[in-house]
């Protein structure tokens, strides 16, 4: 049988020279379940137990040997392929295509850039579902019943839960991230939360159906508005030079009380008016505000001992301030002109 073996070796190595064969047909006879590879190895079964251990070594040997040359008529049949489609052998002294590093797209570096001042603040990074139940998303955040954003042109719903039967949708806030974390975290809580939201708008170049957010919460005892200006100051400075200012105009959200608008003093024109400030000389980056009495009692802590701040800002509106994009859709369209503005920013 070892005789067998080394005659099939030499046969399959002459395949080789064989220019009208290919890589199928040798597989076929070879390596296919009616191939020859297969008939010896049932010969082998066989055979006496003194003789196995050398004819199985001789099996393997030749086992390798096939798929070895398999492999190798393959890759000639590939190359024979392309030629034959090009018209001509490839020209091998041409100048190899040198390899090209890409960048961190722009969102992601503000991303980075955001959750890392913050982190230097104290505030933890955390992270929750993109499809969220109907409690998470409103009724726990103090959204009354028949606020307009349950409706169907603000909100991406899903479908009911099979089991809990609450509705289900794309997350319109990333608040859902803080409600969870209330949940299961007892005070002082002091986190960060980013992550992409979606809302059922019409795409242009200020409205997307898809953007990123970033919020913050800080809940202790005795936190105080005064709280939650100096951290939104201090952000300010960080992200868009020391000698910004901020300015705070009253507003309504559901889930805080007081609550109000973050503007930043415009640092393209430096308040003397502009197409970025609209010629006022402020920049709306955040809402922000005292998170409401209900909504920490219903995630089971003491609005009576507890208070705490939150606040919420774009990705993109941040990422177009600070570049000067005037399109809200370049962030989303993969186009490598515009990426590669931002090769090399960390």
């Amino acid at each position: 049988m070892i005789e067998k073996i080394e005659r099939v070796i030499k046969e399959a190595e002459s395949f080789l020279q064989d220019n009208k064969l290919n890589s199928e047909d040798f597989r076929l006879k070879y390596l296919s379940r009616k191939g020859i590879l297969n008939e010896l190895f049932d010969d082998f079964k066989k055979i006496n137990n003194e003789q196995k251990k050398i004819v199985g070594q001789n099996l393997n040997k030749l086992k390798n040997k096939l798929e070895d040359i398999h492999q190798e008529l393959s890759i000639s049949g590939k190359t024979t392929s392309i030629e034959k489609s090009s018209g001509a052998i490839p020209d091998l002294t041409l100048p190899e295509i040198p390899n090209q590093l890409g960048g961190l797209h722009p969102l992601t570096i503000v991303k980075r850039k955001i959750l890392e001042i913050f982190a230097r603040m104290g505030f933890n990074a955390e992270d929750g579902p993109e499809i969220e139940s109907d409690w998470y998303n409103f009724s726990a955040l103090n959204f009354a019943e028949n606020h307009p954003a349950r409706e169907m042109q603000d909100t991406f719903f899903v479908e009911k839960n099979a089991i809990t039967k609450d509705d289900l949708l794309l997350r319109t806030h990333t608040s859902n991230v803080q409600i969870r974390l209330m949940e299961y975290k007892k005070p002082p809580i002091r986190s960060i939360m980013a992550g992409r939201v979606y809302r059922n708008e019409a795409i242009s170049a200020r409205a997307h159906c898809q953007f990123h957010q970033v919020e913050g919460l800080y809940v202790d005892k005795n936190v105080s508005f005064k709280d939650l200006k100096d951290t939104l100051l201090h952000f300010a400075k960080e992200m868009f030079g020391k000698d910004t200012k901020i300015r705070l105009r009253p507003s309504y959200f559901p889930f805080t009380e007081p609550s109000a608008e973050i503007d930043v003093s415009c640092f393209i024109c430096h308040g003397k008016g502009c197409n970025i400030c609209k010629h006022s000389g402020w920049v709306e980056i955040a809402g922000s505000g005292m998170v409401d009495p209900n909504v920490l009692e219903n995630c089971n802590i003491n609005s009576e001992e507890y208070t705490g701040f939150a606040f919420g800002m774009g990705i993109e509106r941040i990422t177009m301030l600070k570049y000067g994009i005037n399109d809200l859709r370049l962030f989303f369209e993969n186009d490598v002109r515009f990426l590669k503005q931002f090769n090399g920013i960390h």
